[in-house]
């Protein structure tokens, strides 16, 4: 009587534990589900995580603010610089890619007889030997026929403009004999004039040159139009 009795106790017992493993023990169905859902939110929902767009990276950009001098000179520094060390690739770096360059021996500009070059063109100026003509001298009507890196030397950095003694921003210093017509010229754009009154003492300003570099804005930065030689002619 006893041996059944104690039987079924065992029984319960055993039931008994079973009944809580499964409880506590055994992840269902359902739970599992309940698991991930609380997974995912592991990540704030107010979170981002995707990548920016590009659109919205260009829209953050900051606009040129085209009456910033500062900004305006540290570029027409730039293009002294790499002029004055003969770096002409960097040069080209700072012509505007759509327009190009606008070269102009005399104050005059005239885009029918100045020589336009690309930024590529530019970066090639040491190494390009071919002549070209590049306008008219100013009291004879001779056609200025000579190679790139020539007319840098002579009708461009004549002279160390980095370390002339007078700049202006949108101003001519001097006039001379030729028309100044940078303004009309360029009507969308700004210029840095570089003036040495004069370059010897003895010559008593008979030998004044400047150097007026043009830019135009395009997207956030300042770029080179135009460059334009003006001196003492009789």
């Amino acid at each position: 009587m006893k041996r059944p009795v104690l039987l079924i106790l065992l029984a319960l017992v055993v039931g008994f534990a079973l009944g809580l493993f499964c409880t506590y023990g055994i992840v269902t169905p359902r739970q599992n589900s309940a698991l991930a859902a609380n997974s995912t939110q592991a990540v704030p929902e107010q979170m981002d995580l995707s990548p920016i767009s590009t659109t919205t990276a260009t829209a953050a950009m900051t606009a040129l603010d085209e009456t910033d001098d500062a900004l305006l000179l540290e570029s027409a520094e730039q293009v002294l610089y790499a002029m004055r060390d003969g770096d002409y690739r960097a040069l080209s770096a700072l012509v505007h890619p759509t327009q190009g360059v606008l070269f102009t021996p005399y104050s005059t500009v005239d885009p029918d007889c100045n020589r336009l070059l690309t930024a590529q063109q530019v970066a090639q100026v040491a190494q390009d030997q071919e002549i070209y003509t590049w306008g008219v001298q100013d009291g004879k009507g001779d056609p200025i026929q000579m190679t790139s890196e020539a007319y840098f030397a002579r009708y461009v950095f004549n002279a160390d403009y980095t370390q002339a003694p007078q700049v202006s921003l949108d101003q001519v210093l001097v006039t001379g004999n030729a028309l100044e017509n940078v303004a009309d010229a360029y009507p969308d754009a700004r210029f840095v004039e570089y003036h040495f009154p004069g370059l010897e003492q003895k010559n008593h300003g008979y030998d004044w040159c400047s150097l007026k570099l043009v830019f135009e804005p395009y997207l956030e930065s300042w770029y080179l139009v135009g460059v334009i030689h003006s001196e003492w002619t009789i």
